[in-house]
């Protein structure tokens, strides 16, 4: 019997998940024509549960064209470990660079504004190594390629905006779930912080705001929650392994305040707690109950 391949097991494994409203009620009958809204994928391997999120959305070739320049933006803002869970998790960034390639993207792009130095805090998150492995241009952010732009929201009016992340075709947003000492729990919205410079500290004046025009302006294509291991406390920037909860959970969808939604939940709180994403639902950025939402589990093993 020939070995099959890591895409036809996943391929199995998918076609026995079923569409559930995870753990709500709400699934209309015809559900099953149509992408899911929000996908969770389950399992111990950080790759597979990743590329099983993304296939059961319908496969990265549904985001991603041939040709285009993708950024996939992690969270690398400080100088932690994966186990430490204050960097999103370096196999899902490189499972991501990897679909994004197999789906034809002339280049991907990985980079982020970190809170330390981020000659320590790409190399000890583990993402440098594992997306430049998996064919991504990894690199750091530089001050000269600031520019002013308009961001044109209720805050913020205008902002240092790298021209980079302005250049791509596609962003796709991969943030951590984790607390946060001002927002509670910080996910997709806030990940976005990463690619502005200026004075940050003046966003978190106006932080629910602020971070819903930066999801307004920058409008991510994709948004992959990574939910492996979450920091429970003392975030954002954590640093003892009692705070972390191995959830071995990821969350894909298009809909930026749905996935933020589910981060809510996965950490134990309702959404409507939140209040960017109340803003959010509000100003038509996406939807926030989850109940009226089309929801798919999956899981993928190795």
């Amino acid at each position: 019997m020939s070995k099959l391949t890591r895409r036809e097991v996943l391929k199995l494994l998918l076609a026995g998940a079923v569409l559930t409203p995870w753990p709500w009620r709400a699934v209309c009958s015809a559900a099953t024509q149509f992408p899911p809204d929000v996908v969770i994928s389950r399992g111990t391997s950080p790759a597979l549960i990743t590329e099983a999120a993304v296939l059961a959305l319908g496969g990265m070739g549904r985001f991603v064209s041939r040709g285009d320049v993708v950024l996939v933006k992690p969270n690398i803002a400080w100088d932690r470990t994966p186990e430490q869970a204050a960097t999103t998790n370096p196999e899902l960034v490189a499972t991501l660079v990897r679909l994004c390639l197999e789906a034809g993207a002339k280049e991907v792009k990985v980079f982020d504004n970190p809170c330390e130095d981020p000659r320590r805090s790409y190399v000890s998150s583990g993402i440098m190594a594992a997306a430049k492995k998996a064919g991504a241009n990894v690199s750091y952010m530089e001050e000269r390629k600031f520019r002013r732009m308009e961001i044109k929201g209720e805050d913020l009016k205008t902002w240092e905006v790298y021209q980079e992340a302005m250049e791509v075709d596609k962003i796709i947003n991969c943030p951590i779930l984790k607390h946060h000492s001002l927002a509670r729990v910080t996910m997709g919205m806030k990940n976005l912080m990463g690619l502005v410079g200026g004075d940050r500290g003046r966003i978190h004046w106006k932080l629910d705001q602020a971070i819903v025009d930066l999801a307004a302006f920058f409008k991510p294509t994709l948004v992959v929650l990574d939910a492996i291991r979450i920091l429970t406390a003392n975030g954002p920037q954590g640093g003892s392994l009692k705070y972390v909860k191995r959830l071995n959970t990821v969350a894909a969808g298009i809909d930026q305040v749905a996935i933020d939604a589910m981060g809510a939940r996965l950490f134990g709180l309702q959404p409507k707690e939140m209040d960017h994403l109340r803003i959010a639902s509000q100003r038509g950025l996406g939807r926030m109950d989850l109940t009226k939402l089309r929801i798919k589990e999956v899981k993928a093993d190795s």
